[in-house]
């Protein structure tokens, strides 16, 4: 009988199931969470769209509805300085769309963008006590590091090379997201920004293995039981799924995300930095084919989303999805069709037929 032979996630997080899904901010919901929690995986709850009391609340409906491990993810970037040029120059690549909509280019415009992990988030880190903090783009600076361990919570963050890896471990990880290109959403990469050189899968997780000495999750491309088996015989501990479950009813994603998530090939998506100013993978429409995908023309992370919100949502209320992010990995179409926690379950389950069949039952 094949078994899952590596427990280093498992028993570093205390779940019962190597299957993490992923932390999509905007898709993923609290209802989501406890599901993937309660099947015996790790739900994970986005805070980048959060404030402070978003993110309280929604700890709070979690921890009434699952007693069972959590993690919750953060963004560790660093805020860009205000550059009013950059942005008059963006302003001016939109406004032909502003005015195809019927939209006045010149009328003010706000947006909260994505705010990093600071002391603020820190406090409520403190006040609930997660059993996993998550990180994406590096890690904050180290005395906020230092307080997250001293909760008791691990800590992971994502590498998208080996480079990172060594990074991250050397700056006190408990898990390493070993974060192939195929990955849908924003890269999480913080060493290099150059997308030509982004390594796949296959060949990052098992060098990323080699590395460091701390478990390794697999994600990216990662959508059926045959790719959490491959991950495990690269020499990941666990899979971080992602697209998959925004199939899930329990997924808040637009009714046009989830048709071209739906409708989505192997070759329908690209990396892409138009819509937040941060390399991200989502389903190639008319925004990325006419200024990007990738654009030098882009003010910086998080502060591009705010002029392009206004028309994207004019857009949406036409029924358009010219201008919406529409993130995906490349491996949407594997992914079977059901609730958060059956597909967790289904993920773990179907990986072990797998590596069963091949091992010759053994």
């Amino acid at each position: 009988m094949a078994r899952w032979h590596d427990r280093r996630i498992i028993d570093l997080f205390g779940i019962e199931l190597p299957i993490i899904q992923a932390p999509m901010a905007g898709a993923t919901t609290v209802e989501m969470v406890v599901a993937a929690s309660n099947a015996g995986g790790l739900g994970s709850l986005p805070s980048a769209l959060f404030g402070i009391e978003q993110l309280r609340d929604a700890l709070r409906q979690t921890r009434a509805r699952t007693s069972k491990p959590i993690n919750v993810n953060f963004f560790s970037h660093v805020t860009p300085d205000d550059d009013p040029a950059a942005q008059m120059r963006w302003r001016a690549l939109l406004a032909p769309y502003y005015v195809e909509l019927g939209l006045d280019p010149s009328a003010p415009i706000s947006g909260a963008g994505r705010a990093p992990f600071d002391q603020s988030f820190c406090e409520v880190v403190e006040e609930f006590k997660p059993n996993v903090i998550s990180f994406h783009f590096g890690l904050p600076e180290k005395s906020l590091v230092d307080r997250v361990k001293a909760t008791g919570a691990k800590v992971v963050s994502s590498a998208t090379t080996v480079k990172e890896a060594v990074w991250l471990e050397a700056n006190g990880v408990d898990a390493v997201i070993a974060m192939g290109l195929e990955a849908g959403g924003h890269r999480g990469n913080f060493l290099t920004a150059d997308m030509s050189t982004q390594v796949g899968t296959m060949a990052l997780v098992p060098q990323v293995v080699d590395a460091v000495s701390v478990p390794v999750i697999a994600a990216g491309g990662i959508s059926d039981g045959r790719g959490v088996a491959a991950a495990l015989m690269l020499g990941a501990s666990a899979v971080q799924v992602g697209t998959a479950y925004l199939y899930c009813p329990e997924a808040k994603i637009p009714a046009m995300h989830a048709a071209a998530v739906a409708g989505a090939g192997d070759d329908s998506t690209a990396i892409t930095n138009v819509f937040t100013g941060r390399p991200a993978r989502g389903i190639v429409n008319r925004i990325m084919r006419e200024l990007g995908p990738l654009s030098e023309s882009v003010p910086p992370f998080p502060t591009a989303g705010a002029a392009l919100g206004t028309v994207r949502a004019k857009a949406e209320a036409d029924g358009r999805d010219d201008f919406t992010n529409l993130w995906s990995g490349q491996a949407a179409r594997l992914a079977p069709r059901l609730p958060a926690g059956e597909l967790t379950t289904t993920l773990f389950d179907h990986a072990l037929r797998v590596l069963e069949r091949h091992s010759g039952g053994s």
